[in-house]
């Protein structure tokens, strides 16, 4: 993976939920930027992609599902990347990783 940066925030913000179309559910992790998939020969000179993981968001989620927080962590993670090199929803949840 090449120009993307990790980010940890406790939560997401109202704003963020309602730009995303998340209502009422939980919001653990979030891809923000072009998937490889997406880019054509011209992509360079950008600033970096973001994941972006909601550490409170996935603390609960983890306490609520029994599941060791470094495996929720790395689940959704691995989420996360998928959406970067292109996968989809759909497809992630194929793969197991949702």
């Amino acid at each position: 993976m090449r120009n993307v940066s990790i980010v940890l925030e406790e939560r997401p913000s109202v704003a963020l939920l309602m730009e995303v179309g998340v209502r009422g559910g939980r919001l653990l992790g979030l891809y923000q930027g072009v998937p490889l998939t997406k880019r054509g020969l011209g992509y360079n000179g950008v600033l970096p992609d973001r994941i972006i993981l909601f550490t409170k968001e996935i603390e609960e989620e983890a306490r609520m599902e029994n599941v060791p927080l470094v495996e929720k962590i790395k689940n959704v993670l691995y989420h996360e990347i998928g959406h970067y090199f292109g996968l989809s929803e759909e497809e992630l949840r194929k793969i197991g990783v949702f």
